[in-house]
């Protein structure tokens, strides 16, 4: 059975022409025509896009492009089956690849999430138990108030004992220069003298102020430790996404697979230009690997292969 390749050979040799100058009408590279002649469909690209080479082989001889199509379909049908199960089989490893780390994700966020939790809860106990201290201090304090109140009012009695009054001062330097016994005889015993006297409406006052003086100056200070709980910040992190630039030099068909996604395909000619976006990753077929640019994020990729090459599963990723 005559297979598309010898047809078109046969015409082609029929009207002289050489594979370089149906290459310059067709705008297809010799290497793809040779393959297409030799029935080397490995070295085609996929078969929508080598339906395109042997519809433009066939326009250039004047052939019937529908007839063409057929007698390839006959002669490539076998090859392209076999070649559509191995990406099946190719795209459902990647999806269960795919998978795995997605469940390996929901395990590291689900052991984040606990692991903030036990923080949050030591953090809580521990404010718990700083919290309790200040009121164990309060009941010290409270216990033995009279002598620690005694001890912290003393200058302030003193301060009032120098003001300006001079009763104040005679009344506190004439019980401490004389006895009790020389101030008894000195006066008569039914009539106290002013130096008894002055003491006595002074000392409440002075008594009451050591009494309440402790309360206001040390009972706020031991709450000021844990007075605000610790913070506990979390911190999240975007990155940008991948870009992927392909601009053609020659004619030439790609196939992209996005984040292990369907597979795209495109058939550029020279000075076309694509771009897609990625978040992780992009698998790439090119169909002429020296003929077209390769960038990701800005940056030139490769060379993946010189002209006319297929280059098959070009993972291009982030780092």
């Amino acid at each position: 059975m005559e297979t598309v390749g010898d047809f078109l050979r046969q015409v082609r040799e029929t009207k002289g022409l050489t594979l370089d100058e149906v290459a310059s009408k067709t705008r297809i590279h010799p290497e793809f025509l040779k393959a297409l002649e030799e029935g080397n469909f490995a070295k085609l690209p996929e078969q929508v896009f080598a339906k395109g080479f042997v519809r433009s082989y066939a326009r250039s001889l004047g052939l019937d492009e529908e007839d063409a199509v057929r007698r390839f379909t006959e002669s490539a049908g076998a090859f392209y089956g076999k070649q559509t199960e191995l990406e099946r089989l190719r795209v459902q490893q990647v999806e269960d690849e795919r998978r795995k780390k997605a469940n390996r994700k929901v395990v590291m966020a689900a052991v984040g999430v606990a692991l903030l939790g036990l923080v949050m809860l030591l953090a809580r106990e521990q404010n718990a138990v700083v919290s309790k201290r200040p009121m164990t201090d309060s009941q010290q304090f409270g216990a033995d108030g009279s002598r620690s109140g005694s001890r912290s009012a003393r200058p302030p009695v003193a301060r009032e004992a120098a003001g300006p009054t001079a009763s104040s001062a005679s009344a506190h330097s004439a019980p401490s220069a004389a006895p009790p016994s020389a101030t008894t005889a000195a006066q008569p015993a039914g009539l106290p003298t002013p130096a008894q006297t002055q003491p006595t409406a002074e000392h409440p006052a002075a008594e009451r102020s050591e009494r309440d003086a402790p309360v206001a100056a040390v009972a706020p200070s031991p709450l000021s430790p844990s007075a605000s709980p610790l913070p506990i910040e979390v911190t999240t992190s975007h990155e940008a996404p991948l870009v992927l630039g392909l601009e053609a030099m020659e004619l030439t068909w790609v196939v992209v697979q996005v984040d292990g996604g369907s597979p795209l395909e495109a058939l550029l000619r020279p000075g076309e230009r694509v771009t897609w976006k990625a978040t992780d990753k992009f698998v790439v077929t090119l169909g002429n690997a020296g003929g077209v640019k390769v960038e990701l994020n800005g940056k030139p990729q490769g060379p993946f292969g010189p002209s006319g090459r297929v280059a098959r599963d070009i993972v291009l990723k982030r780092g």
